[in-house]
């Protein structure tokens, strides 16, 4: 199951951002804008990680964290606070609340993106699985080692990319600008079809004569993980 990830940023423009980079690196996402009761909302249904603005508009994401903190329902639930407050004595106090990390705004995505998998790696370890596992084929991140039936198949770099991104969230389509962001990068300028040609190889790559080939191509919108392995072979 995907690792869940709850951000609490009350600027729509950051918020959207940050929803669009983490569902594309296949976690469950829900944001909230701070005008909610975000203490109660955590409660009722507690994320893998928060993502959390330090000034919002009813409680400050210190106040927040605090309360978050006191309750053993979750104590242990990792906060990273974001915040456009870069001084030393404001980091120290967001820290000193419970936060388990502090980011200060403007930040990298990607970097952003390594933490969150840093911490759930340490307070979840299931949340960040070392082994995907769909039907026959396995793909250790570990060891970038991926397996159909029990052989080994050799990959490059960028379809290992692919395919580790779409078996993260099997049944899910990818646009091809989606799949150019995550695995290539958003300040990387490439062709929307180079990840056709990927694709193509990636697929020849998993997939012998008789096996059915799990990426599925959606006419018009672009390709998923079928863990059923019920494409049409192409």
């Amino acid at each position: 199951m995907p690792a869940s990830v709850l951000i609490v940023e009350d600027e729509e423009p950051i918020q959207e951002l940050l929803a669009y980079n983490f569902e594309a690196e296949g976690y469950t996402v829900r944001t909230l804008d701070g005008s909610e009761d975000v203490v109660r909302d955590v409660l009722n249904d507690t994320p893998d990680i928060i993502v959390l603005d330090w000034m919002l508009p009813n409680l400050s994401g210190i106040e927040i964290c605090r309360s978050l903190r006191a309750r053993s329902e979750t104590r242990e639930v990792p906060i990273i606070m974001l915040t456009a407050r870069g001084e030393e004595t404001e980091r120290v106090r967001g820290l000193a609340t419970g936060a388990d990390d502090y980011v200060v705004k403007p930040f990298s995505v990607p970097e952003l993106l390594a933490r969150v998998k840093s911490l759930l790696r340490r307070s979840s370890p299931d949340a960040v699985a070392d082994m995907l596992q769909a039907g026959d084929i396995s793909l250790d991140r570990r060891t970038r080692r991926v397996q159909r039936s029990g052989r080994d198949i050799d990959l490059s770099p960028t379809e290992f990319k692919l395919l580790e991104h779409m078996m993260q969230t099997p049944g899910r389509v990818y646009t091809r600008s989606q799949l150019l962001d995550s695995v290539w990068g958003r300040d990387v300028y490439v062709d929307e079809r180079t990840v056709d040609v990927h694709v193509g190889r990636l697929r020849k790559s998993i997939s012998r004569s008789r096996e059915l080939n799990p990426i599925r191509t959606v006419r018009g919108m672009g390709y998923s993980f079928d863990e059923r392995f019920g494409a049409v072979k192409e």
